[in-house]
């Protein structure tokens, strides 16, 4: 934003994830900016330091919606002793200033002795302001009209965009073939997908399999045309997830008028273009001579511009749903309901004679119609299908008709001038759902009435000691008691106080290639040097450094939460060697990133932490007092029946999410808790709030170690001991903080031409300036040098020596089973929560049972009681072919949409799964039961509403055998693909990779799904893959229960009749007889497919830390 020319700037929360010397650096150019440039700026800080807080010349204070002081810095606080507060020597003017007009914090401000403290509201303060000097001053300005004398016309913008039309398109293309390029690996997956999937297409419908003249011929040559069809549509796939991965900064830009919605759409489509020729070229070069179609080069060209046009629209297509969609979910739902009935009224699945009147306007605005018209007439009227057969038609019109095509050659040209016209519409409507519409959703966060809260909080209010977070520092001689004093806050559970010690740790990663090239020799990159401390129970420690220190690092080694490197050197718990199995039960670890399940109430997400990891002897009601106890502690209670939701999006705000984070941990029962960054995106109020919910937890007696990054005053020296980290993964200070910070101070002092700490500077920020590369090189010195020469150092080796040794009397941390809870707990307790979170998870569920009802009633729609015609003694070849496509459209369209839907969920649950899994929660396998479990009730409800819908309308013969055979089939139809579904989310590293995968094997399961070419006229080379389909099972299944014991006479064009057993038997492979084989192995699919899942997720991590 800075480098653009806007001369006003509103930046919200700059700060977040920095540390404080970056802040003061980032404030420090934005001031010059401003009084140099004459640029206005507001911005909002979380927790800014004094320092960076003194870079500002006016100050807005925002309370409750109002404005309680809008003037010069300087004044402020003569506003606030003005109304009798008065901020204290050592405390942040900007945290002073967030709790003064907070209830809970603001009477410890009080500075008018002789006047009794009353709690002073926002609406006060804002009214308290008009009367202030600077208030009067602002409203006296304010009262003045601007004298428009003094603009000039010329001064105004008249230009909506910066540059013209034509530079706004270049810069765009430009971008865009730079993300083309970046993104290669897309593009080239694509165009290796497509040359894979060309050169197995025309290994199964090779040229020597492939006779030509008759009509019986003519059904080999469709099922590879609209196979053909179906891959090049189903290329242009990929474009949707692309395309809203793009739109949140699309949006963003479009807002600030970078560019308008067509310099960011006429690039796309013009880029894809060459795509789309390279992608059809390919298709037709590997398979139109070895499939033996056509041989004039007429007809090669014509087949290749109709792949072009057919690919450009499906591009054009998926770019639109997406715009539409804005999200994945609705997206992809969008987008597979259009596949479904693009495909579905396209001519192929079922015959335009054969749809019903009331449908057949679908067909004529279907462009897979055209498309599908196109390729075909291109074949059928070629000369070599010029025989006579009846009535004086060729044979290729009578395969048109027969499928009712279109006759006439001059309707070649009119599909194709339609498909590049669906490709214009598409892009338009794209430009037009860019411009006018906005991203779905809000980011809302669950409010306290604090008021009620406080009338229910004020008998138990004592309990919680000083509001705010004024946390007196203790001595030593208090924190070495405190390990001896783990119950004196009246726990329910007891806990065994454990310290933790470490000796001379080192951290290896492999070098990374980008180093390699630079010329870097090493093999390996060291990120933790010769790292030595101890953690005592009691005693809350710090991890600082600056970004890259190494701070995560090593609490991720002490942790045991590393997936690779190598870590020398001794950890030690209460002096016995750490074993990471047992540890885990010990140990709480709060991640940066608050990952929770977000469908679950804080009080369920809290209830199964602490029923699978609290020891199995404790009983129900005793764990939910425990429970009850840790909402208590960290402040949750008026929030327990709230929902998490989903980061940014729902739910808890960043606040709450960490005291949940924090509580998740707490009710294991830990005597060991590390923290990742608790205060990080938080304003000073809410690290507070987190910062007494950490110093209540010490409190307890545990053992509390903390990586913080910009400490205001008060949360650094909330803390007993620091640890600081520089760059490069070494400590230059291990110890007390002391009174005020002042044994730190004193520490680098010392050091000869560190410069004195100024009144009221941060000593944090004082810390990590004056050890910065910088100062070190001015005053060569190596500080972790000076560190381990001090007599500091030497205490604390004396120190860890004596941790690393066992007490006397003392026994190794011992546990009779790997988990707390045994194998039919954890499934249980995996289920209710999994149960929970998809009953209250309506996005997904109710996306999926409007589907299943849509698509049921429009498939009955279509394909109206075409059951009923193979009940009579007589009927025709392309009556049973419909019925073979309904079935197969019926249950490949909503199995695959089942099977990406719930990728999705199964990704968001996954790192859920990683955090619990390395806490030591449960096995993996009930984790993977559970979910298999509550999935398998909702696809057994979803297929018995889209049984009985399909089933009446396609009108079937009702039977309670073979409805009961149909339903069977239908339903392990939907729970295999669900499982597959969720399989490849298993096997794969990210839900955009599985997607990939999942849509590659997919079109394997419908080449061999006997629908495209019958199991009889697949070549013998790929025979065998036809029994890998699991669909082809399934259509197997399906067509034989429903009609396979009918007496029917088939009548079949240019070749007389055959009874319908036979037809079935001889030329689709379909033996009645066989049905309880079938049977069989569709629970053989789901098992397989269960176990491959339940396998990924026991043994495949891919988190990487």
């Amino acid at each position: 934003m800075l480098v653009g020319p806007a001369k006003v700037l509103l930046m919200d929360e700059i700060s977040t994830g920095l540390d404080s010397s970056t802040t003061f650096q980032i404030c420090k150019f934005m001031r010059q900016m401003v009084h140099i440039m004459e640029v206005t700026m507001v911005v909002s800080l979380l927790q800014p330091a004094p320092e960076a807080f003194d870079l500002f010349d006016d100050i807005i204070l925002l309370s409750e919606g109002q404005v309680v002081y809008q003037g010069p810095r300087e004044n402020i606080l003569e506003f606030f002793e003005f109304m009798g507060f008065k901020c204290p020597e050592r405390k942040g003017v900007a945290d002073f200033l967030q709790e003064v007009t907070s209830k809970k914090d603001q009477e410890q401000y009080w500075f008018k002795k002789n006047q009794p403290y009353r709690y002073i509201s926002v609406p006060e303060f804002a009214q308290a302001f008009g009367s202030f000097h600077i208030g009067q001053q602002l409203a006296a300005d304010l009262s003045i009209p601007y004298d428009r004398a003094r603009a000039h016309p010329a001064a105004l913008v008249t230009e909506k965009y910066g540059i013209s039309n034509w530079e706004l398109f270049k810069a765009c293309f430009s971008r865009e073939w730079l993300l083309m390029k970046r993104n290669s690996f897309v593009y080239i997956f694509k165009t290796t997908q497509i040359t894979i999937m060309s050169i197995i297409a025309f290994t199964v419908f090779l040229r020597t399999e492939m006779p030509v003249g008759s009509v019986l011929n003519g059904g080999k040559f469709y099922g590879a045309l609209f196979f053909s069809l179906i891959n090049v549509m189903f290329n242009g796939m990929a474009e949707l997830a692309m395309t809203v991965f793009r739109l949140p900064v699309f949006y963003k830009q479009r807002d600030f008028l970078f560019y308008p919605a067509w310099a960011f759409s006429l690039p796309i489509w013009v880029l894809r273009i060459p795509l789309s020729f390279v992608e059809s070229a390919i298709w037709i070069i590997l398979t139109y001579y070895p499939i033996g179609f056509a041989p004039s080069a007429s007809r090669f060209f014509r087949q290749f511009l109709a792949f072009f046009g057919i690919h450009q629209m499906a591009l054009s297509l998926f770019r639109f749903i997406a715009a539409v969609g804005r999200t994945q979910v609705v997206a992809s739902t969008l987008g597979t309901f259009t596949l479904l009935m693009v495909f579905v009224l396209g001519g192929f699945i079922v015959s335009k004679n054969d749809i019903e009147p009331w449908m057949i306007w679908g067909y004529y605005i279907s462009p897979m119609m055209y498309g599908q018209n196109a390729i075909v007439m291109n074949e059928f009227l070629d000369k070599r299908w010029s025989e006579p057969s009846t009535n004086g038609a060729t044979v290729g019109q009578v395969l048109l008709k027969s499928r009712g095509f279109f006759t006439d050659e001059y309707w070649f040209w009119i599909c194709i001038g339609a498909l590049f016209g669906f490709s214009l519409l598409f892009n338009l409507l794209f430009i037009a759902a860019l411009t006018f519409l906005n991203p779905l959703g809000d980011s809302k966060a669950v409010i306290v009435d604090e008021e009620n809260d406080r009338k229910k909080k004020k008998s138990s209010a004592g309990q919680h000691g000083a509001e705010g977070i004024n946390l007196p520092v203790r001595s030593s001689s208090e924190i070495v008691d405190a390990s001896d004093n783990s119950q004196r806050r009246g726990m329910v559970l007891p806990f065994q106080p454990l310290s933790l010690a470490f000796n001379h740790v080192n951290y290896y990663v492999d070098m990374p290639a980008e180093m390699k090239t630079q010329g870097v020799e090493e093999n390996r990159l060291q990120l933790l040097r010769d790292v030595s401390g101890a953690f005592i129970p009691g005693v809350l420690t710090a991890l600082v450094g600056v970004s890259g220190a190494g701070k995560t690092t090593l609490m991720d080694v002490l942790a045991g939460r590393k997936t690779g490197g190598y870590t020398e050197g001794t950890i030690s718990i209460s002096g016995y060697p750490k074993n990471q199995t047992t540890f885990a039960r010990v140990c709480g670890y709060c991640e940066q990133n608050d990952i929770h399940s977000p469908y679950v109430t804080i009080y369920e997400s809290l209830l199964y932490s602490a029923w699978l990891r609290l020891s199995s002897d404790v009983k129900t009601q005793k764990r939910k007092m425990f429970v009850e106890e840790v909402m208590e502690l960290v402040e949750l209670k008026p929030l327990r029946d709230a929902l998490v939701g989903l980061p940014g999006i729902d739910g808890l705000s960043t606040e709450q999410r960490k005291r949940l984070t924090i509580a998740v941990e707490l009710v294991a029962n830990p005597s060991i808790i590390f923290m990742d960054e608790p205060t990080s995106g938080l304003d000073a109020r809410a690290a507070a709030i987190v910062m007494r919910t950490v110093r209540n937890t010490v409190d307890t007696g545990r053992t509390v170690v903390c990586t913080i990054h910009q400490p205001s005053i008060d949360i650094f020296e909330a803390f007993d001991e620091l640890l600081l980290m520089k760059r490069g993964g070494q400590i230059i200070y291990s110890g007390p903080l002391g009174r005020h910070s002042h044994k730190l101070l004193e520490y680098f002092e010392a050091v000869p031409g560190v410069p004195k700490i100024k009144d009221g500077y941060n000593p944090a920020t004082w810390m990590l300036e004056v050890t910065a590369p910088s100062v070190e090189g001015q005053l060569d010195v190596d500080f972790a040098e000076i560190y381990a020469n001090s007599s500091l150092y030497q205490r604390n080796q004396e120190l860890i020596n004596a941790l690393s040794t066992p007490a006397s009397g003392s026994n190794d941390l011992y546990f009779p089973t790997q988990y707390s809870q045994p194998f039919p707990v954890q499934c249980k307790a995996c289920f209710w929560k999994q149960y929970w979170s998809y009953w209250r998870n309506p996005q997904y569920n109710a996306i999926r049972f409007f589907m299943t009802i849509v698509i049921g009633a429009l498939f009955g729609l279509i394909f109206w009681n075409q059951g009923d015609k193979m009940a009579k003694q007589r009927a025709k070849q392309q009556d049973l072919m419909n019925l073979l496509g309904a079935m197969y459209a019926a249950v490949l369209f909503l199995g695959a949409t089942n099977a990406s839907a719930v990728q999705s969920i199964v990704a968001i649950e996954r790192t859920v799964f990683y955090r619990e899994r390395a806490a030591g929660m449960y096995s993996p396998l009930p984790y993977a039961f559970a979910q298999v479990a509550v999935e398998t009730i909702y696809v057994a409800i979803q297929t018995f509403v889209y049984s009985l819908l399909l089933y009446s309308m396609i009108g079937f013969e009702w039977k309670a055998g073979k409805f009961l055979w149909f339903y069977y089939y239908i339903f392990m139809c939907f729970v295999y693909f669900t499982m597959y579904g969720m399989m490849i989310v298993a096997l794969t590293p990210g839900h955009q990779i599985a997607a990939i995968c999942m849509s590659f094997f997919l079109s394997f399961w419908n080449l061999f799904s006997g629908f495209l070419l019958p199991r009889t006229q697949i070549p013998i080379w790929w025979r065998w893959y036809y029994w890998a389909s699991p669909v082809a099972w399934t259509l197997y299944g399906l067509v034989t229960s429903q009609v396979g014991d009918k007496d029917t006479v088939l009548e079949i064009p240019g070749s007389g009749s055959m009874p319908l057993k036979t037809f079935l038997k001889e030329e689709l492979g379909f033996d009645y007889d066989f049905l309880p084989v079938v049977a069989v192995v569709h629970l053989g699919w789901v098992l397989l497919f269960f176990f491959v899942f339940a396998y990924g997720i026991k043994f495949l991590n891919f988190q990487r830390r």
